[in-house]
C-alpha cells in the first residue's frame, strides 16, 4: 500500500484547548473526528502543505507552527505517515470548509467521539506538560526536595521523576512516599526511576528507565506511564519499538555535573528526533528559556534536575 504524507495541525489556544473536525458525510470515517490537516503534495514540505490546507479548510494564516510527533497509521484504504505540527499563533477567523463540525477541547476531557483510531496516542500526548521536573533529594536533602517540590506543584508542575537511587534507606523510602503523595494531592503524575517493582508498590503513574534498562528490555513494563532516557538513535528506536509513552534525550547542553563535556547541540538533538512517534523532552543544561528554542526542534518539551525548582515558571 502507497504511504501517504500527511500534515496534521493541533492548534492550540492559550487555555491549551485544541481544535478537532468531524469529517463529513462523504469521506472515509464519515462523523469521526480529526486534527485538521491534508495531503502533503508533490514538492511540499509538510510545514508548507499544513500551511496550505489551514488556509483552503479554515482560512487562517499560520504565524507560528513548531513540528512535534510522526506517527503511521495503516487504515483499510490508506497508510498514512501524520506529520503533526503544533500551531500557537494563528491570524483570521475560522471559517469552515470541509468539516461537518468543529469544537475545541481539553487533552484531559475530550467530549467528542469517536476519534479517528489514529489519533488515540496524540491525545494521550497532549495530556503531558512542557516541564518534567526531576528530584535530586540526595544532594539537597530530603526536607529540602519535599520543600520546593510542594511549592513547584502549587505553581503548576504536573510531571515529576523521582531520581533518589543514591538516597540511603530508610530516607529513600520515606521521601519516595511523601513526594508520591505531594504529587497526587496536586493532581501531577509521578515517576519512580528505575525501579518497576517500587513503582508499583507506591501506587506512581509510572516507571522511568535508565538507559541501560531500556535496552535490556523485550517488552514494554505493566504500568500505565513508562518513560526512558536516551542518548542516541539506536536508544530512541528501541523506545519506539516498546511503546513507550515519552523520552528524555540528551544532554543537549553541557551540564552542572559536566560542565567540560559537550551536548549535542540543537541541531543533532532535531536530526535525531525527526520523524519520531513519541513526545520528547530535552534535558542537558537547559532552563525554562529553552523552551522555546527545543520546541522549534520538535520537542515536546524540557526536563531539568536544578532548574526545575523551586518554580517551573510558566511550563503547563
Amino acid at each position: 500500500m502507497k504511504l501517504t504524507e500527511v500534515a496534521a495541525a493541533v492548534i492550540l489556544r492559550a487555555d491549551g484547548s485544541f481544535l478537532l473536525g468531524q469529517r463529513a458525510a462523504d469521506t472515509f470515517y464519515p462523523g469521526y473526528w480529526e486534527f485538521p490537516g491534508g495531503k502533503v503534495e508533490a514538492g511540499e514540505t509538510p510545514l508548507a502543505a499544513l500551511i496550505r490546507e489551514l488556509h483552503e479548510e479554515l482560512e487562517i494564516e499560520v504565524l507560528q507552527a513548531t513540528p512535534w510527533i510522526v506517527r503511521e497509521h495503516i487504515y483499510e484504504h490508506a497508510h498514512v505517515r501524520l506529520h503533526f505540527f503544533r500551531v500557537i499563533q494563528w491570524r483570521g477567523e475560522l471559517r469552515d470548509h470541509v468539516h461537518a463540525a468543529l469544537a475545541w477541547q481539553q487533552a484531559d476531557a475530550v467530549a467528542v467521539s469517536p476519534m479517528l483510531p489514529a489519533n488515540a496516542p496524540v491525545l494521550a500526548a497532549l495530556q503531558l506538560p512542557a516541564l518534567y521536573g526531576i528530584s535530586h533529594a540526595w544532594q539537597i536533602g530530603v526536607d529540602a526536595q519535599l520543600a520546593v517540590l510542594d511549592t513547584t506543584l502549587r505553581s503548576g508542575l504536573r510531571l515529576v521523576q523521582l531520581r533518589e537511587s543514591t538516597l540511603p534507606e530508610p530516607a529513600r523510602a520515606t521521601f519516595i512516599a511523601a513526594a508520591v503523595k505531594l504529587c497526587h494531592d496536586s493532581g501531577a503524575r509521578v515517576l519512580i526511576n528505575g525501579d518497576a517493582a517500587l513503582a508499583s508498590a507506591v501506587h506512581a503513574d509510572g516507571v522511568h528507565l535508565t538507559a541501560r534498562q531500556l535496552m535490556a528490555l523485550p517488552v514494554r513494563p505493566p504500568l500505565p506511564l513508562v518513560a526512558a532516557s536516551c542518548h542516541d538513535g539506536a536508544e530512541l528506536d528501541q523506545a519506539a519499538r516498546l511503546g513507550l509513552d515519552f523520552v528524555v534525550l540528551g544532554p543537549v547542553k553541557p551540564t552542572a555535573s559536566h560542565p567540560d563535556q559537550p551536548g549535542m547541540g540543537w541541531p543533532a538533538f532535531m536530526d535525531l528526533i525527526a520523524r519520531y512517534p513519541l513526545p520528547v523532552y530535552g534535558i542537558g543544561g537547559l532552563t525554562p528559556a529553552d523552551l522555546a528554542a527545543a520546541q522549534a526542534c520538535g520537542a515536546h518539551g524540557i526536563a531539568a534536575i536544578r532548574a526545575a525548582w523551586p518554580t517551573p515558571g510558566t511550563f503547563r
